[in-house]
C-alpha cells in the first residue's frame, strides 16, 4: 500500500491552515469576544506557530472578514444559487432557503459574529463596515431576488419594492443572538421557531393565488 510522502503530508496541512486558523479564531470570538481576541492566541488554538498565522490573515480584522465570508457570505451565494434555478413555488422556496439561514445562523456559529457586531461595533466600527459590505448587502441583495421571482410569478400580496427583505430575516438575528447570550435552544424550541417564522412570513407576504 503507498504511502503519502512527506511533501504531500505538509502540502495538506498547509492547505487546511486557513481553515484551521479560521476555526480557532471563531472559538475564541465566541470565548473573549473580539477585543480580547490575540492573533497569537488564535495560533496557540490552532497548533501552530504564531508567525504562521501572519501567513494568511495580516490582522484580526482580516480573520474576521474571513469569517463573515464563511460562515455568512457562502450561505447567501448558495441560496442565490439555489433561487436561480428553483422550479417550485414561493413557499417551498422560502423553507428552504430559510431552513439553510438556520441552519448556519442557528446551528452554526455565525450567531457569534452578530454578537460581536452588535456588543463591540462600537468600539471596532470598521467591522460594521465590513458586515455591511460583504454580508448585509449580499444577503439583502438575495432576498430581493427571491422576492421579484415571487412578484413575476403573481405569488405577492404586494410590491416586491415595498417590501423591506430585512423583515424577513431580522427575526433569525434575534435567535441566534439570543442562543449565543442566554444559551443554545433544543432543537424543538429551533424548529418551533422556524415554523413560526415561516408562518409570519408566508401569510404576511404571500397572495391567494401562489398555490400554497
Amino acid at each position: 500500500m503507498q504511502t503519502d510522502q512527506p511533501e504531500q503530508k505538509r502540502q495538506r496541512r498547509k492547505d487546511a491552515r486557513p481553515s484551521e486558523i479560521l476555526e480557532a479564531g471563531l472559538a475564541l470570538f465566541a470565548e473573549r469576544g473580539f477585543a480580547a481576541t490575540r492573533l497569537e492566541d488564535v495560533a496557540k488554538r490552532a497548533g501552530i506557530a504564531k508567525g504562521t498565522v501572519y501567513l494568511y490573515f495580516s490582522s484580526k480584522e482580516s480573520l474576521f472578514e474571513a469569517a463573515l465570508k464563511d460562515r455568512m457570505v457562502s450561505t447567501m451565494e448558495g441560496v442565490s444559487e439555489l433561487t436561480s434555478s428553483f422550479t417550485g413555488s414561493t413557499e417551498e422556496l422560502f423553507r428552504l432557503v430559510l431552513g439553510r439561514i438556520y441552519g448556519q445562523m442557528i446551528d452554526g456559529d455565525a450567531g457569534v459574529l452578530l454578537r460581536i457586531l452588535i456588543g463591540e461595533g462600537d468600539r471596532f466600527p470598521d467591522l460594521i463596515a465590513l458586515y455591511r459590505e460583504i454580508a448585509l448587502a449580499k444577503g439583502m441583495t438575495t432576498m430581493k431576488g427571491i422576492l421579484k421571482r415571487a412578484e413575476a410569478r403573481g405569488e405577492l400580496r404586494v410590491p416586491a419594492d415595498e417590501i423591506d427583505p430585512r423583515m424577513i430575516v431580522a427575526p433569525i438575528a434575534i435567535l441566534a443572538i439570543g442562543g449565543k447570550i442566554f444559551g443554545a435552544q433544543s432543537p424543538g424550541d429551533r424548529d418551533e421557531f422556524l415554523e413560526r417564522h415561516l408562518d409570519l412570513v408566508l401569510r404576511g407576504l404571500l397572495s391567494a393565488n401562489a398555490g400554497r
